[in-house]
């Protein structure tokens, strides 16, 4: 290939980056970049080339998507994931229904899933990386802590905030997993009773929800201040409920 040649080859494909680019194809534009830059690409077949510009796009379109979907999560441990802590026996965890769980299928049936252990055992930490895993999955994920978000509820309704009130209900009765963290770190009377009732029932067996708490589930019933909701929050939660519960020493000194 002589020297005009070549200059006619770059100039096709300089033109073609900038289509790809204009049309917001920006993976494939600068994996074409990276393949004109390199003098080896050559050496790749045109299939290998082509799929390595289809994979840069999709990469690129998914971490997108993820980024989107991890902001709105609003998790407390953005960055967690599994790792081989999981597996230490001092732990003494549950791996079997852990790594089961972490395939996210119970969230397709609508399955809830209940989290104790005493503090610092790292409760918080799996079940943001369990909301990792379901992000992945583009199942949209909110994480609140249980004081956090019964407070936010009863405040816009002390105010009459009605519109803001009814929003916050309806994106959490719609999400694919609710996350409520701390669970029993608060007063639950009987207006926080209501608004944790509302939030299960319009969520019962069609989404999942994971309560975390260091309260042993069975002394949850005490913590209601209205047995009523009492009953009909725990049926709610428990109902074919997955369990898993954290033991060992306290993480809080070691580093994920």
């Amino acid at each position: 290939m002589n020297k005009t040649e070549i200059k006619e080859e770059q100039a096709i494909y300089m033109d073609l980056y900038e289509k790809l680019k204009s049309m917001k194809f920006s993976g494939m534009a600068e994996e074409l970049r990276l393949q004109l830059e390199n003098p080896n690409s050559d050496l790749e077949s045109f299939q290998d080339r082509f799929e390595k510009l289809v994979t840069a796009e999709w990469n690129l379109r998914y971490n997108k998507k993820f980024q989107r979907y991890l902001k709105k999560a609003k998790l407390k441990i953005p960055g967690a994931t599994f790792d081989e802590k999981l597996y230490n026996p001092d732990r003494q965890l549950d791996i079997p229904t852990i790594e089961k769980l972490n395939t996210c299928i119970w969230i397709d049936e609508g399955r809830n899933l209940v989290v104790t252990g005493m503090t610092g055992t790292g409760k918080t930490y799996y079940v943001n990386a369990l909301a990792v895993a379901a992000l992945k999955q583009f199942k949209e994920v909110r994480y609140y802590s249980a004081s956090k978000l019964l407070l936010e509820l009863s405040a816009h309704e002390q105010v009459d905030d009605s519109i803001k009130f009814l929003g916050i209900m309806e994106n959490i009765a719609q999400v694919d997993l609710l996350i409520i963290d701390d669970f029993g770190l608060m007063n639950l009377d009987v207006e926080k009773c209501r608004h944790l009732f509302e939030i299960l029932d319009s969520r019962e067996s069609r989404k999942s929800t994971v309560i975390v708490s260091q309260i042993p589930v069975k002394e949850w019933y005490d913590l209601f201040k209205d047995c009523t909701y009492a009953d009909a929050c725990l049926d709610r939660v428990l109902c074919k409920a997955y369990r898993l519960e954290f033991k060992g020493e306290s993480l809080r000194n070691q580093k994920f």
